[in-house]
């Protein structure tokens, strides 16, 4: 067996980026920007009215000023402001030449076309500047997971396509006699196949496009049908039939196939029967097939390997330090990922149950605490850490 970190590092040297496409900005949403990105225009554009108010020359109470005019939103003020002048302006509009304050319109009292600044003024310009926010040519960096906050920035830098990275296509194949699809009858030995429709869930939302296969069943030959319809798949995943019980034919077939393997069997709990290689053109990870294992290798181990496949980097899922709020036992000779969940004052508590069968814990779950091999009891407060779902 190896170590999880190790059986990362491995999987890594197997995800090669995949190339790049140009999509429309507004379905660049969840994609990863493979190019840097340059703004083509200043925002503001102008200097900008940050109120609604009076585009002044000068400020102070007691002065009174004729308004000769207005600025709006998308319709600017023509011609300057003189010192004795004020303009109407609104949020977002150009500030007139020679206006340097907007007077808010709570500080002014008008009376027809004259304002009086009372004593009410406060402090400030109320002026966006030009070019305040970003400048033409300052630049969105590569790689970068593109979020809606992104987009928007996208959009006011006046860019309307970006280069972002091909999805993974992924091949999901469930194995076992056992096995039927949700909606079916099962029959008095059979159970409805789960842990592929997370594993599907899951790398929907970190970006790859997944699609399931038919169930394979307990030979070789069934195996092997279903294995040749992987077709364009940048990554083969099989679930059950990785460990060495008799039906367990995934890596003898792959085998068969081509399978040049990297590994088999990680020193980690739950998943221990853990394999990958590459079959053809395809990177190839076999999960185990008890539930709850599937989908915590589908955490630690795929969706890295989807991230680093869109050219982000290589990296292990993310770990935070949380203080546990009960205590919990020794633990044995492999790496644990023990599902728990965060309680309001931001401590840990692990469940009870952890076999690898439970989804009903795992639902119940929101973080994994690591617990490294052969660590020892740990008492309520001690700092653990964790990976959250």
């Amino acid at each position: 067996m190896i170590s999880v970190s190790e059986a990362l590092d491995r999987l890594f040297s197997l995800a090669a980026p995949l190339s790049a496409e140009t999509v429309p900005l507004h379905r660049a949403v969840g994609r990863v920007l493979v190019e840097p990105v340059t703004a083509r225009r200043d925002q503001p554009p102008f200097n900008a009215s940050a109120m609604d108010g009076y585009g002044v020359t000068e400020a102070a109470p007691g002065k009174r000023l004729k308004v000769i005019g207005e600025s709006a939103a998308g319709s600017s003020f023509e011609g300057p402001v003189g010192d004795a002048d004020a303009v109407r302006i609104f949020t977002g509009a150009p500030v007139p030449e020679g206006v340097t304050t907007v007077v808010i319109q709570e500080d002014v009292d008008r009376d027809g076309d004259t304002i009086l600044i009372t004593d009410r003024l406060g402090s400030g310009t109320n002026i966006r500047p030009l070019g305040g926010d970003f400048r033409v040519g300052e630049t969105i960096p590569a790689p970068r997971l593109l979020g809606p906050q992104d987009i928007a920035l996208l959009a006011a830098m006046n860019i309307p396509t970006v280069r972002v990275a091909r999805r993974p296509r992924v091949a999901l194949i469930s194995t076992g006699d056992e096995l039927v699809m949700p909606g079916e009858t099962p029959g008095p030995d059979q159970i409805i196949v789960s842990n592929t429709f997370g594993l599907h869930a899951m790398l929907t939302q970190a970006g790859a496009e997944p699609r399931i296969l038919p169930i394979a069943h307990d030979t070789e030959a069934a195996l092997a049908t279903v294995l040749g319809l992987v077709d364009d798949a940048d990554l083969v995943i099989t679930i059950g039939g990785a460990s060495v019980g008799d039906h367990d034919l995934v890596a003898k077939v792959a085998a068969q196939l081509g399978l040049e393997r990297a590994f088999h069997k990680v020193a980690m709990r739950p998943g221990k029967p853990l394999m990958s290689g590459r079959l053809g053109d395809a990177m190839m990870i076999g999960l185990p097939g008890n539930p709850v294992s599937a989908m915590v290798c589908g955490e630690i181990f795929v969706k890295p390997v989807i991230r680093a496949m869109q050219g982000l980097p290589a990296e292990p899922a993310l770990r935070e330090t949380a203080q546990l709020a009960a205590e919990i036992g020794s633990n044995g000779p492999r790496e644990h990922y023990m599902r728990g969940r965060s309680e309001p004052d931001g401590r840990v508590t692990v469940f009870g149950r952890q076999d690898s069968s439970l989804l009903s814990v795992l639902g119940a779950s929101d973080v994994l605490v690591v617990r490294p091999p052969k660590d020892g009891p740990r008492a309520a407060g001690d700092l653990v850490e964790i990976v959250r779902l």
